[in-house]
């Protein structure tokens, strides 16, 4: 059940979408284990990364500077690990926001689980190139 019929159109409205994702990966069986091992207390530091992340892909506003496959690029996972991620994103944008943004969201989060599944394998069917 959508709990708005609103898209995503501020800074607000992206920390409702991280935060309620954020928690749900915590939450799931497979994906919890690894993100709760990685980030351990850091999970404020994380979400602000994540916030300056998605304002910047769907706001245009370009407060978010780094490499955002870096830290991901030695994770235990593996295509089952993103299409759960993929699946808990698109259900909570979809039970949070429609739209325009809300579509890209989606769009977006795909194409960059794609690319990160693409690059870690990679990377460990190549040993021999460094990631960073």
């Amino acid at each position: 059940m959508k709990t708005t019929e609103k898209d995503i159109l501020d800074i607000s409205d992206i920390k409702v979408l991280v935060d309620t994702f954020y928690e749900k990966i915590r939450q799931d069986s497979a994906l919890g284990p690894i993100f709760n091992d990685r980030i351990k207390d850091k999970w404020p530091e994380h979400l602000d990364k994540m916030y300056r992340f998605w304002q910047t892909v769907l706001l245009n506003e370009h407060t978010y500077h780094g490499s955002p496959f870096v830290p991901h690029a030695k994770l235990p996972v593996d295509k089952s690990h993103f299409n759960q991620w993929i699946k808990l994103f698109y259900e909570t944008v979809d039970a949070l926001y429609v739209g325009e943004k809300a579509e890209r969201a989606k769009w977006q989060g795909e194409r960059m689980a794609e690319m990160f599944h693409s690059k870690i394998e990679y990377f460990r069917n190549n040993p021999s190139f460094k990631v960073l």
